[in-house]
């Protein structure tokens, strides 16, 4: 048995376990994260967290304990006069335009005269890169390692961000391992706890994130993306998909679908930008469907960052692909989109995470064959005329 097959059947073990209501001890917890961190998060943690449960919510935390150790929470305060505001990534792009671009818009609005800062990676910095008002503070949180050294970021950047006349605002991000570990001086620490909000509502994120904003500040905002622009080139109207599913494949829709998605865009769209994303397997895969698809000639690809291709999104007339990043720039730009949901962790997980878009059509692909969801995207193309406004 390999290494990393092991590590997977330990994982699920590990997650089968606490489901039925008995958790590992701290020993066989801190094994699990330090040995095989990948599987710890991916199939464990992620599976927690996404629930939206509050037993399994409150699992997670008794997991983390066996590093983290419990500690009584301070209620935050406003100081008498606020000169910097760090908002924390939540080191997703889809969850950085969703929740916290929110945060940002509303602390320039609630604190006019105050420094904005976005801690984060260069890559989701740069979905803001073109906001005169948010600085980008380096912070790159190690996604493939050890729950020690992830553990090791959030000592570092606590050291780097405490400061007087600062306050921190954490939308449970996974730099503090969704709130269990403040970066700042607890009193001027703000958590929005995403996972245990408007339990007893089908909420979506958007609303519950103002929500909170609005009850914490007095002040609320809305999600929005400032990518430095690009030049989008081909004929009017314009498509954009991306087809992306962070190596989770359960989001994808087998067979001919992707092809025949790109087929029925061509026939009704000028040209249809299709993301090649970051390369490999991907890439060969988008490719291969423009390839099946035989409107080759009508498609462009974009071959760069992301925040490229969220201004390529931000510019079209309309958007479609898997539930990933694209389908939040798109609803945060006012473009039309279709959004495949395949592989939701829960309903609630699906109804707390669609875009948030008055123009939004969602298919819920679970227990569809291809064919049955591709008959639900012609169903939904048929039924919204192309209209070119740029």
């Amino acid at each position: 048995m390999s290494a990393s097959t092991s590590c997977s059947d330990r994982a699920q073990a590990a997650l089968e376990q606490i489901r039925g209501g008995n958790l590992p001890t701290s020993e066989q917890v801190r094994a699990l994260g330090e040995e095989c961190p990948a599987e710890f998060f991916r199939i464990v943690i992620e599976a927690l967290s996404d629930s939206f449960d509050p037993k399994q919510v409150a699992s997670y935390e008794r997991l983390m304990s066996a590093w983290i150790p419990a500690s009584p929470r301070v209620p935050p305060v406003l100081p008498e006069r606020v000169e910097s505001v760090c908002v924390l990534s939540r080191v997703t792009l889809g969850s950085d335009i969703k929740i916290t671009s929110v945060i940002l818009d509303a602390m320039k609005r609630r604190f006019p005269d105050a420094q904005i800062l976005f801690a984060g990676s260069r890559k989701s910095a740069e979905l803001f890169a073109a906001d005169a008002r948010v600085e980008h503070f380096e912070a790159s949180y190690p996604r493939s390692g050890p729950v020690s050294e992830r553990l090791a970021f959030a000592v570092a950047l606590r050291k780097r961000l405490v400061g007087a006349g600062r306050i921190v605002i954490d939308p449970d991000s996974r730099f503090t391992q969704l709130g269990l570990v403040p970066v700042c001086e607890p009193e001027h620490y703000f958590h929005f706890p995403s996972r245990t909000a408007g339990m007893d509502s089908g909420q979506n994120l958007s609303d519950l994130i103002k929500k909170w904003l609005q009850e914490t500040f007095g002040q609320t905002g809305e999600h929005y993306v400032a990518p430095l622009p690009v030049r989008v080139a081909g004929e009017r109207p314009f498509a954009a998909v991306s087809l992306g599913v962070g190596e989770n494949e359960s989001k994808r829709v087998a067979g001919d679908f992707e092809a025949k998605l790109i087929r029925a865009l061509g026939a009704s769209f000028g040209t249809v930008w299709v993301d090649r994303g970051a390369g490999g397997e991907e890439a060969l895969r988008v490719t291969a469907a423009v390839k099946d698809s035989d409107v080759a000639e009508r498609v462009k690809f974009w071959e760069g960052s992301f925040a490229g291709f969220a201004s390529v999104i931000s510019q079209s007339d309309f958007y479609a692909g898997y539930d990933s990043a694209g389908q939040h720039v798109a609803a945060a730009a006012g473009v039309p989109l279709l959004t495949v949901f395949a592989g939701a962790a829960s309903e609630r997980f699906r109804h707390r995470w669609s875009a948030d878009s008055p123009d939004a059509i969602t298919i819920d692909a679970d227990g569809c064959s291809p064919a049955e969801v591709f008959q639900q995207v012609e169903r939904a193309l048929q039924s919204r005329p192309v209209q070119s406004g740029l």
